[in-house]
C-alpha cells in the first residue's frame, strides 16, 4: 500500500474565479421574468428602505404574492460568489422555512442590490448572481430576478428593463418623510425582517 498526497487538480477545487456568473450566463439560466419589475423593486424598497451596501431577499408564491423577505448590509469588494450564498441562505433560514421536500420548487427567491457605483453589472454582481443561484438551490427555490438599485435608478440584469425610480439615495427621502412613531414620539427602529 502507497500512502501519499494527491496532486490537487483543476476539476478537484472551484478557484473563486469560478463562483461567478456573467451576463449571458446569467439569461442561459432561463431565469423566470418578473411580471411587473417596476411594482417588486417598489414594494421591496418600501418595506425594507435599502441604503447602499444592502441586499434584499424576498420569496415570492406560484401567484405572486411575497411570503417573506429579509435586508442586510453586504460587505463590498466580494467577488466570490460562496460567500455571498453563505449569506444569503443565512437570512433564508431565518425568515422562511425550506422547500427541500418539494419534487420541483414553486417559489421563487429575487434578490436586489443597492449599491453605488455604475448600473451596469460588475464583477460583485456576478458573485451575488452565482450565489443566488446555489443558496436557491440548496433551500429548494426558483431563482428568480437579480436587480440593481444604483443612483440611476433599478435596472433588472439579464432583461434590459429599468426604471429611474425608487433609486439608492430615494432611503434618505423615504426614512425622513416617514419615519414611524412611537408613544413617545421618537422616531421607531424599521423592521429589516418582512414575513406573512
Amino acid at each position: 500500500m502507497t500512502i501519499g498526497f494527491v496532486p490537487e487538480t483543476s476539476s478537484a477545487t472551484t478557484s473563486p474565479a469560478s463562483r461567478t456568473l456573467e451576463p449571458a450566463e446569467w439569461t442561459a439560466i432561463g431565469i423566470p421574468l418578473l411580471a411587473s419589475p417596476r411594482e417588486v423593486v417598489k414594494d421591496l424598497h418600501t418595506r425594507h428602505l435599502p441604503s447602499p451596501s444592502t441586499a434584499v431577499i424576498a420569496v415570492y408564491d406560484p401567484d405572486g404574492r411575497i411570503r417573506a423577505s429579509a435586508s442586510f448590509a453586504g460587505r463590498s469588494g466580494v467577488v466570490d460568489g460562496w460567500e455571498r450564498r453563505n449569506a444569503l441562505l443565512s437570512h433564508l433560514r431565518h425568515v422562511i422555512p425550506h422547500d427541500l421536500r418539494l419534487r420541483t420548487p414553486v417559489r421563487t427567491a429575487v434578490l436586489m442590490i443597492c449599491r453605488d457605483g455604475v448600473p451596469g453589472w460588475t464583477a460583485e454582481d456576478g458573485a451575488w448572481m452565482w450565489g443566488l443561484r446555489d443558496a436557491c438551490t440548496l433551500h429548494g427555490l426558483r431563482c428568480g430576478s437579480y436587480v440593481t438599485l444604483t443612483g440611476d435608478g433599478w435596472h433588472v440584469i439579464g432583461e434590459n428593463r429599468a426604471g429611474r425610480t425608487p433609486n439608492a439615495n430615494s432611503w434618505s427621502r423615504a426614512r425622513t418623510d416617514q419615519a414611524p412613531a412611537v408613544a413617545s414620539g421618537t422616531p421607531q427602529t424599521l423592521r429589516r425582517v418582512s414575513a406573512r
